[in-house]
């Protein structure tokens, strides 16, 4: 697990940079260790340090011997949503890759990668879709984005151009396409990520009509209860997904015949949920939490635990042989509070938990090197680990009212049930008072508001946006895109040096 924040002095090669905020600049950066860095800087560019928010080492880079690593399209733009207001967000193209290598009959016939959109407001972050066709296989990419007031007829628009391979690998062409229906994704999804900031900030809106001026009021200037809130699992669950309010990761429920919807949560018997980290494989959206997390959840124990037998809540399981607990929070014998830490003995604390009771649990890590527990605002303990030994160590994933490897979690159906409500994910480490002052409240989400935009309303493109017919070579004209009335182009790729930067400069012009 990695926890030293890197500086540079001068950028590396695959290296895209974009204006964000005031006087901040962002970089983002092909790196061999097979992940895409993300720096900033507040001095024009004299220094970068790794951002180690939400947005560094999200996205993966083609691994092997002799790859070659592909630049990626990176803008910033102000999208205009809901009336008049503009989000500043950021858009990224990158391959997501196949992971076939081949078959019988081609052998060199290698994983193919297929472009997505991805939407980003420096803390959630969506996948929008595919943007080239299911057989391309593309490498370098580009961004366009011009917004209604600039030009002449008023009109928005979201362009991407992007290098096609052919069957070994060479470059065949180049494609642009214009990304109507992607336009319209990305603002659908800002709404629903700004109708849930809404949701939970409607318990600021209540304490502060009742004039709470109390210390422990979460609606002090000081705390923003949406800052760094990137995940929030709700009373959105069916079948084995509990959905994400946020539209980006997913939690599966395992063995879901032991898993029921409750109130704004899921109730557990021999079941368990696992919310991906490095699990996600080559792109993972809440990489963060290897570096600073704080996962929040209010949870009720139904009955006691059977003989030495102890009930996971929630915690963080690590990558590698046996999925050991990186740090976790469990329900012992004798109504005790216990702390996992690694591969150590289980640390019980005097605290204790009352059957049937609501209580407030938060875990989180600061610095990937000390992590902390708190039931009801108060701590009931904490674990450090030496720089040393993890480096090497990455979360595999978050688990929710159990972990896979206890009795009442592998199916027997025996023992006590959990219920777990309102489960939010932060990408910072919550200090002690902001703790104290969640816990006031037992954290009550609002219902959704009328108009479904929650993540099944949200869906992604049926197929990508429409381009010249594939395989296509050599200069091409322009024709009717069909069904999304986009229009896309092919030309030889000698030219793809020079019209990355032409574009890249006129969408910044046009910005």
């Amino acid at each position: 697990m990695h926890s030293r924040v890197a500086a540079v002095k001068a950028p590396p090669a695959h290296t895209t940079v974009v204006e964000w905020e005031k006087e901040k600049l962002m970089m983002m950066t092909a790196c061999d260790d097979g992940r895409r860095r993300v720096y900033e800087s507040g001095d024009k560019g004299d220094s970068w340090t790794e951002a180690l928010g939400t947005l560094p080492r999200v996205w993966g880079n083609k691994k092997g011997k002799d790859v070659k690593i592909v630049g990626s399209g990176f803008i910033t733009a102000k999208i205009i949503g809901d009336g008049d207001d503009r989000k500043n967000v950021m858009l990224v193209t990158l391959p997501v890759y196949s992971g076939k290598k081949g078959n019988e009959v081609n052998e060199k016939e290698k994983e193919k990668g297929r472009l997505h959109l991805w939407l980003s407001d420096n803390t959630h972050i969506a996948d929008i879709g595919p943007v080239s066709g299911k057989e391309e296989d593309v490498a370098a990419s580009s961004l366009l984005y011009k917004s209604a007031e600039s030009g002449d007829n008023n009109e928005e628009k979201l362009i991407a151009l992007y290098e096609k391979k052919d069957d070994i690998g060479r470059t065949s062409g180049m494609v642009s396409v214009r990304l109507t229906e992607h336009l319209q994704r990305v603002k659908k999804v800002l709404a629903t990520w700004k109708e849930v900031d809404e949701r939970v900030s409607k318990l600021c809106a209540t304490l502060l009509a009742q004039e709470d001026t109390s210390p422990d009021n979460p609606c002090r200037s000081t705390f923003k209860i949406t800052d760094g809130l990137v995940g929030f699992l709700s009373g959105n669950f069916s079948e084995n997904t509990w959905m994400d309010e946020y539209l980006g990761v997913n939690a599966t429920v395992n063995n879901k015949g032991g898993a029921a919807k409750a109130e704004d949560g899921v109730t557990f018997q021999g079941a368990w949920a696992e919310w991906p980290v490095g699990r996600q494989g080559e792109n993972q959206l809440y990489h963060f939490a290897n570096y600073n997390f704080t996962l929040v959840a209010t949870v009720s124990v139904h009955g006691e635990p059977k003989e030495d037998n102890s009930i996971p809540l929630l915690g963080a399981k690590m990558t590698g042989a046996g999925n050991s607990v990186f740090l976790g929070l469990s329900y012992g014998k004798e109504k005790k509070w216990q702390l996992l830490s690694g591969d150590e003995t289980p640390k019980e604390h005097s605290s204790t938990l009352g059957t049937e009771k609501t209580q407030h649990v938060v875990i989180l890590l600061r610095n990937g090197t000390q992590g902390s527990a708190y039931v009801d605002g108060k701590r009931v303990g904490s674990a450090s680990w030496n720089l040393d030994n993890t480096d090497s160590k990455e979360i595999s994933h978050f688990y929710i009212g159990g972990d896979g490897g206890s009795a009442v979690s592998t199916g027997n159906g025996e023992g006590a049930s959990v219920t777990v409500t309102n489960v939010l994910l932060y990408n910072r480490p919550l200090n002690d008072a902001d703790i104290a002052a969640l816990n006031a409240n037992k954290i009550s989400i609002p219902k959704t508001m009328a108009g479904d935009t929650s993540s099944s309303a949200v869906s992604r493109p049926n197929r990508p946006a429409e381009h010249l017919a594939e395989g296509a070579k050599g200069e091409g004209t322009a024709r009717d895109g069909g069904a999304h009335g986009d229009a896309g182009t092919v030309w030889g790729s000698r030219l793809l040096p020079s019209l990355l930067l032409l574009l890249g400069l006129w969408g910044f012009a046009a910005l």
